[in-house]
């Protein structure tokens, strides 16, 4: 039976064994998925070890993602513009094809929610892994702008000029921000500490989207604050990583899986609903 893991480190968290299992029992595909937790200093041994042993891909989850970019032997072309590998499969020809589908699953997620991206303005807050692997599946919709916050300005300046040349990136300073924006998406792993953004309420109004990355059994502290100021339409990152696992998979299989009863499945699973 062919073998899938995610590599992280912590992974015991991870849901991804539970969504894969039901993409695979969905399509009638023959695998089995399971979770592995190397030391830091240990991975790149053990992803060697893993694909020498008959394995045929993985995911890779923090604080690995980086040094999977490092390690496979090509890189897909949103891979290289994410700086960030999380998907690797073993080809045909033996070669490790290293992937990026969070951005991917994002853009899926989003849609799904019925959010237009096409001529819309976009606030995206952070600089870090989570923005990098977002910001060209989103410009590829061809908003009006995508504005780029960060606490660091430096470090948003530096990523607008990187992406200039996929569409209207800017970088603008949390002080300086002017709306109105059509979507605002959280980035930053502020609400794992239940913090927020630098974000001033006058921006939000009640037809914005909000969405955040993170997720959990309740609202994310971003989410509450966008509520509490008017915000109608909030999101958090579940269907984002139903989304992109079903992205993985078909870079992996070749088949696409459904997410509606998949995510649905994961919420019941969370005690969301």
């Amino acid at each position: 039976m062919d073998r899938y893991l995610v590599f992280g480190h912590p992974v015991r968290h991870s849901k991804s064994p539970f969504i894969h299992t039901l993409f695979a029992r969905q399509t009638q595909q023959e695998l089995e998925y399971g979770l592995a937790e190397p030391a830091v200093d240990e991975f790149a041994q053990a992803l060697r070890t893993f694909f020498d042993q008959g394995g045929k891909g993985c995911n890779v989850t923090v604080p690995f993602k980086e040094q999977a970019f490092t390690l496979v032997d090509r890189l897909s072309l949103r891979a290289k513009r994410a700086g960030a590998v999380n998907t690797i499969k073993l080809t045909d020809d033996g070669v490790l094809l290293g992937d990026n589908t969070d951005g991917a699953g994002l853009v899926a997620d989003l849609k799904s929610h019925g959010v237009t991206l096409a001529d819309s303005r976009i606030l995206l807050l952070g600089a870090g892994g989570a923005a990098r692997g977002a910001l060209a599946p989103l410009l590829a919709e061809l908003p009006s702008e995508l504005v780029i916050a960060n606490r660091t300005h430096t470090k948003a300046q530096q990523l607008a000029a990187e992406f200039h040349d996929l569409g209207p990136v800017t970088a603008q300073a949390y002080e300086q921000l002017a709306g109105p924006f059509d979507l605002v998406i959280n980035s930053t792993s502020a609400s794992l500490q239940g913090e927020l953004p630098p974000l001033t309420p006058a921006l939000i109004h009640t037809d914005i989207a909000i969405y955040d990355m993170m997720y959990g059994a309740s609202d994310t502290a971003f989410i509450s604050w966008a509520k509490q100021h008017g915000a109608r339409q909030t999101m958090d990152g579940l269907g984002m990583l139903v989304e992109q696992a079903a992205e993985a998979f078909t870079v992996w299989r070749g088949i696409r899986p459904g997410t509606k009863q998949v995510l649905r499945e994961l919420k019941r699973n969370l005690g969301v609903i």
